[in-house]
């Protein structure tokens, strides 16, 4: 039986955990959270931190391990490409693997192809804003240079919002290395990829609600295939160059793009690895019929893939950015299967626990599933069914606290 090892037990990673078992594979799995839920899949798990990438290789070794990947998070990519250069296994160039990590880095190669065209700045403390403040055109988008799930990223319109975002941004950040970038308008999607044996493939292409300003965090995905083709081209042909240019050579592409009103394709983040929020274990999968997950583990053991498409499914998804409380009552999920379109509901709520104002994936508290041959009904009714739950959510009040 061939071992795969899976950087990440969370969760998303679970998701992965589980696929890899299902055809037939052991499963060895690190996580610094010794509750991690991936753990109560696993053949083999062991509670290490997925940056401490030492370690992580001292435990590959220890199991032979016959491939490793990571999926949803960007914290595992480096660790799971110095493993798989360590051991002569199928992953990501390691110098790739760094530059994907420097969100500035990136910015600064594809702007030197022409894939970009708008300012950008590298930050790493406060004290550099000044040597810029002059030059600086407002609105810009502040990110960790390392960020991941939206986390430190915010607008600002003026000097004394740069500082405040910063200062945050920073606090976000491993590196503590911040990006500002010129802020683009328009239409977000993501598009999901996948590179092996000198072939890209373009999985999908999704519609992004967001939330509103200053902080942009997903709050859900839908594919619909209404794009017209010309529009559709140009956004392959966008993330194929970028993938290119970056050096991209194998594995999952995560990639986040704003059409402008003049219909310009703007690349405004990038991962490489499997997207998270349910992309790579349910959007793709249930839309195209592809087996994402089944052809990244087979791809990280060298055997064959297939990604061709054996259906298209209209696919929309929204996270629960609920109402910010403690948990007192919990509704049962299980009525709501009983609507057909709904083809997933997972709460991660247990009764005490605090629902946090939504700023980030971190704030998330579940995922609706719905599919519907309309896309606006399929839209509308991811919403309504997040907000019921949401609504039928008991808080407990202060004094019952006190």
């Amino acid at each position: 039986m061939k071992k795969i090892m899976i950087i990440g037990a969370g969760l998303l990673q679970s998701y992965v955990i589980k696929r890899a078992k299902e055809l037939g594979y052991a499963t060895v799995v690190v996580d610094k959270d010794p509750e991690a839920i991936g753990f109560k899949y696993a053949d083999y798990a062991k509670n290490i931190d997925i940056i401490d990438k030492q370690s992580c290789l001292e435990f590959a070794r220890e199991m032979q391990i016959d491939g490793v990947l990571t999926a949803a998070t960007d914290y595992g990519v480096l660790t799971t490409s110095y493993i798989a250069r360590e051991l002569n296994l199928n992953g990501l160039k390691i110098d790739t693997a760094k530059l994907i990590k420097n969100k500035f880095e990136v910015r600064k190669k594809l702007s030197q192809d022409k894939n970009n065209t708008n300012q950008y700045f590298f930050i790493t403390s406060l004290d550099d804003i000044e040597g810029i403040k002059d030059i600086i055109k407002y609105p810009l988008i502040v990110k960790p240079c390392d960020g991941s799930g939206s986390k430190g990223v915010s607008k600002v319109t003026n000097i004394e919002e740069l500082k405040k975002a910063c200062k945050n941004a920073i606090k976000n950040s491993l590196s503590k290395k911040i990006l500002l970038e010129t802020f683009v308008t328009g239409k977000e999607y993501g598009v999901e990829s996948f590179v092996y044996k000198d072939k890209i493939y373009i999985l999908g292409i999704m519609e992004k609600i967001m939330t509103k300003e200053p902080n942009y965090a997903e709050l859900g995905h839908t594919i619909s295939y209404n794009l017209n083709d010309d529009l559709r081209k140009k956004i392959e042909t966008t993330v194929k160059n970028a993938i290119k240019t970056l050096n991209i050579d194998f594995g999952s592409v995560n990639m986040d793009i704003i059409v402008t009103n003049q219909n310009d394709v703007c690349i405004i983040d990038i991962g490489a690895r499997m997207g998270g929020n349910l992309i790579g274990s349910h959007i793709i999968p249930m839309a195209t019929g592809i087996d994402y997950m089944g052809n990244i583990i087979k791809a990280s053991l060298g055997e064959n893939v297939d990604f061709e498409n054996k259906y298209k499914h209209i696919i929309s998804t929204r996270l629960m950015d609920f109402v910010p409380g403690k948990v007192k009552t919990l509704p049962d999920l299980s009525t709501y299967y009983k609507d057909q379109d709904v083809k997933y509901i997972v709460c991660k709520l247990k009764i005490g626990d605090k629902i946090n104002t939504y700023k980030n994936n971190l704030d998330g508290c579940g995922y609706v599933v719905v599919s519907n041959n309309d896309v606006e009904t399929a839209k509308k009714k991811a919403l309504k069914i997040k907000e019921d739950i949401d609504n039928k959510i008991e808080r407990i009040k202060e004094r019952e606290e006190a």
